[in-house]
């Protein structure tokens, strides 16, 4: 992890978590093998699955879950659950589709 993320002390990452630039972590979990791009906030008590991808510049609210397998797309304000492999983006984020069998996130 870069020096300049600000991961709180609450904040429970798992295994092999990959975080790039200037991200915002407190009070969150994050499950094994989930990347979080650059410019992305994840407020308390919200929840990110395992292999999930959040893209750059997204903001997950505060109790929002994201669902193992998941992407949310750059740019996202997730204010709603998003379900384990699927695909949200926009603001508010969306639902854009379900991952296929063998598609990885």
């Amino acid at each position: 992890m870069e020096t300049f993320n600000r991961i709180a002390p609450d904040v429970s990452l798992g295994r092999s978590v990959k975080i790039f630039g200037f991200a915002n972590l407190y009070g969150c979990t994050v499950g094994d093998e989930s990347r979080i791009g650059c410019f992305v906030e994840i407020q308390k008590n919200a929840i990110v699955g395992a292999r999930c991808k959040i893209s750059s510049h997204s903001f997950i609210c505060e109790g929002v879950t994201i669902g193992a397998g998941a992407i949310v797309g750059a740019g996202a304000v997730v204010t709603k659950s998003v379900a384990s492999r699927t695909v949200a983006a926009g603001n508010p984020a969306r639902l854009l589709r379900t991952l296929g069998e063998g598609e990885a996130p």
